[in-house]
């Protein structure tokens, strides 16, 4: 029978008592799943509990399998190697003392002699070459990443679970990460927000706060699914609208006629020709009449005003994330950077790049691109005076802001609105919640603690805070699509179109590149 994981009523709420999803039956099979979603509606919280790390709050999750998860972050610790993420250091230890002539009798038989040339092939499946004894801490994160899926292939699962395997990795990365899953014999259930892996799926499922959906086919045929729903969902909102206006107005009618009515049972009484007793039954019914259309009309009402708001529900949920910026005022023809013959070398010597000299004049787009391990995370934080070059000089000459991979500009401990409004002082109440709303953020969504988000939601909020009130003349961007959801992320395409500062962006993602019209690239190669 093949290898399958069937999800049974499985429900999972925070700890403050939020429902994250409710109820979802679903079977993955041994084909390649992409599981999609915007951000915080719990892919990587199911991904969890499929793998048995996170209990659910209700249901059940049965699979048999032997699970390899890959998580988004690292937890590297200090002094780890890559043989930690291989869980081999013992054995190994075992290897070197059997070569040295130290190991006991029972260590000799306990000796896997194949075991370095398994994690070698391993890593080798990958495109790294690096060694059992390398410290963590010297891989950049791309590298980090394609350590931890050789180590997954290497563990041999039954089935997969991939956690944005393609953050931080380059285009090389990316062509191995493709490669692993066509090759792959088992099953495996991909989050992730790289459309050109995402079009490499066998099935694709969505995930929302309404449920689960499977669509049969890639990423592209995904797309051209939603389309179509949101073209429907649009006129059942247009219908829901209808309805309502229609039920108002037989409300109204209704009042109208119950008025004309009673005045004219009024006026009757006033003459004083009909019988005191056939006007109190006359009176009696119009007040039981009354009162039961009014009932009738305010259970229409309610019952209209349920299918407006399932229908704005799920418009919400069709509809992509809409952005509109400020203007920065850069002017065309002013320097904002220059650079000149810089360079960087590590503590121990190493040399990360040298001779780099540069200029950003006006609204221009440069992406640094090159390989993992080239620097070009250390020559953005060069370029915004985080950090000083080894060699070389550089002036800023503007306002400027870096939204990092971490979002560190943002206080973890405070809301969405407390970082606005600190970093916005200018800003009163009304243009924060105008400008948080545009980026998703609206009402009590504004109040949540930074600490508590998503990946993709902390940088949404950070993308909010820095460009929804003035942006900056210059910003900065280290991968800035690694924990946005697809959704967000072409909006966040088109608001940055719309951006008339100076941008400079670290991106593996080709396709976000050219989508936010980037005019030059400054490509660094390892050293």
């Amino acid at each position: 029978m093949p290898a399958a994981i069937t999800i049974s009523q499985l429900s999972w709420s925070t700890p403050d008592g939020r429902p994250l999803f409710s109820d979802l039956d679903l079977t993955f099979g041994p084909g390649r799943t992409g599981l999609v979603g915007r951000n915080g509606v719990g892919k990587s919280t199911l991904l969890k509990i499929i793998a048995g790390t996170l209990p659910p709050s209700h249901g059940s999750v049965s699979q048999g399998l032997k699970i390899g998860l890959l998580r988004q972050t690292s937890g590297a610790e200090p002094g780890q190697t890559v043989a930690d993420i291989f869980e081999v250091r013992r054995a190994l230890d075992i290897l070197a003392r059997a070569e040295r002539g130290e190991a006991t009798a029972e260590e000799i038989t306990e000796a896997d002699w194949s075991l370095e040339d398994r994690i070698h092939s391993a890593l080798a499946s990958l495109g790294m070459s690096a060694k059992p004894d390398t410290p963590l801490s010297t891989l950049s994160g791309g590298e980090y990443t394609r350590v931890a899926l050789a180590a997954l292939v290497f563990a041999k699962p039954d089935f997969l679970l991939l956690d944005e395997p393609s953050n931080h990795l380059d285009g090389a990365g990316r062509g191995f990460v493709k490669s692993l899953l066509n090759s792959w014999k088992g099953g495996a259930i991909v989050v992730s927000h790289d459309r050109d892996l995402l079009d490499t799926m066998d099935t694709i499922v969505e995930l929302t706060s309404l449920g689960a959906n499977s669509y049969g086919g890639n990423w592209s045929h995904y797309r051209a699914a939603k389309a179509l729903e949101l073209t429907a969902a649009k006129r059942d909102l247009i219908e829901a609208e209808k309805e309502l206006k229609t039920v108002a107005r037989a409300t109204q009618a209704l009042a109208e006629r119950k008025m004309r009515r009673d005045s004219a049972g009024r006026r009757k009484a006033s003459k004083g020709d009909a019988p005191r007793i056939l006007l109190g039954a006359m009176k009696n019914r119009s007040e039981v009449t009354g009162a039961n259309q009014a009932k009738l009309a305010d259970k229409q009402k309610q019952m209209a005003r349920e299918q407006l708001a399932a229908a704005q529900e799920r418009i919400e949920i069709l509809q992509p994330l809409s952005v509109t910026l400020p203007k920065s005022g850069l002017p065309p023809h002013k320097v904002v950077l220059r650079a000149n013959d810089l360079g960087f070398a590590h503590d121990g010597g190493r040399s990360l790049f040298s001779g780099i000299s540069f200029e950003i004049v006006g609204p221009e787009r440069l992406a640094i691109t090159g390989p993992n391990g080239s620097g070009k995370t250390t020559l953005l934080s060069i370029a915004s005076g985080l950090l000083q070059p080894t060699t070389g000089s550089i002036e800023i000459l503007a306002d400027h802001v870096l939204l990092d991979q971490h979002v560190r500009l943002l206080d973890r401990s405070c809301s969405i609105r407390d970082n606005f409004r600190r970093l916005n002082p200018q800003a009163d109440e009304n243009a924060c919640r105008s400008a948080l709303a545009r980026f998703m953020f609206r009402a009590d969504a504004a109040l949540q603690i930074v600490g508590s988000l998503s990946g993709g939601q902390m940088l949404r909020a950070g993308l909010a805070c820095i460009l929804g009130y003035k942006p900056p003349a210059l910003l900065m961007l280290d991968e800035p699509t690694n924990h946005l959801d697809i959704a967000s992320m072409e909006e966040v395409e088109a608001g940055l179109r719309t951006y008339d500062g100076a941008l400079i962006v670290v991106s593996h993602d080709e396709a976000f590149l050219e989508n936010i019209g980037i005019s030059r690239r400054l490509a660094l190669t390892r050293a």
